[in-house]
C-alpha cells in the first residue's frame, strides 16, 4: 500500500476540504439522521465549516493527498463558531429532531475538557478512498504534532464503524450520548503522551 502524502490545508483550498469531508460524512449515522433528505445534507457545508474550519485558519487541517481525506485539528484556544454552525444547521435540518439535536451538543460541551486540548470536530475521507489507511495517516501526522506539545487529544465519534481507529491511536471512551431515536455519539479522548 502507498503512503499518502500528508499536508496542511492551505486557506485558498476550504472549500475542497469541507467536499471532502461532505463526501466522507454522506453515511454517517448521526449526521444523516439529522440531515436525512439528501438535497438538504449538499448545502451544509457550510455548517461543517463553522464547526471545524477553525482548523484551517489555524493551520492545524491535515490533507491526504489531492484531497483524499481531512482531518480538522483544533489546538487549544481555537473554537467552532458556534452561532454560525446553528444557524447553518438549522437551515437544512429535519425541523422535527432538532430539539434533540441541540440535547446531544449541549452533552458533548458536558465531555469537551477544560484544560488545554486539541480537539477533532471532523475527520473524513471521500468514499471512494476509504481503505486505504488514510484515516490512520491523518489520525498519525496530528498526534504527532499534539505529542511533541505534550497535550491530550479530544473528539467525538457519530460512527462506531470508526471507533476502532481511534482506540488504535489511544483514545479511551468516555461516555455514550444518546438521546431519543438519535443515533450515539462517544466522546473519547486521549491523554497527554
Amino acid at each position: 500500500m502507498e503512503i499518502p502524502r500528508i499536508s496542511i490545508v492551505e486557506k485558498q483550498d476550504r472549500d475542497k476540504a469541507i467536499s471532502t469531508l461532505l463526501l466522507g460524512f454522506s453515511t454517517d449515522p448521526f449526521v444523516r439522521w439529522i440531515f436525512p433528505l439528501a438535497d438538504n445534507y449538499a448545502k451544509v457545508g457550510p455548517a461543517f465549516d463553522a464547526f471545524g474550519g477553525g482548523a484551517i485558519d489555524s493551520g492545524s487541517a491535515f490533507v491526504a493527498n489531492d484531497f483524499e481525506g481531512i482531518a480538522l485539528w483544533m489546538p487549544p484556544g481555537v473554537e467552532s463558531d458556534e452561532e454560525r454552525f446553528i444557524a447553518e444547521a438549522e437551515k437544512y435540518a429535519a425541523k422535527e429532531r432538532l430539539e434533540v439535536f441541540f440535547q446531544v451538543l449541549e452533552k458533548m460541551e458536558e465531555y469537551h475538557p477544560k484544560e488545554n486540548t486539541w480537539y477533532l470536530p471532523i475527520i473524513g475521507v471521500d468514499p471512494i478512498s476509504q481503505g486505504k489507511g488514510l484515516g490512520s495517516q491523518l489520525m498519525k501526522a496530528a498526534l504527532e504534532r499534539i505529542d511533541s506539545e505534550g497535550l491530550p487529544a479530544y473528539l467525538e465519534s457519530s460512527n462506531p464503524r470508526n471507533m476502532s481507529l481511534y482506540e488504535r491511536c489511544g483514545f479511551v471512551t468516555m461516555g455514550r450520548i444518546e438521546i431519543g431515536e438519535c443515533p450515539p455519539v462517544h466522546p473519547m479522548i486521549r491523554e497527554a503522551r
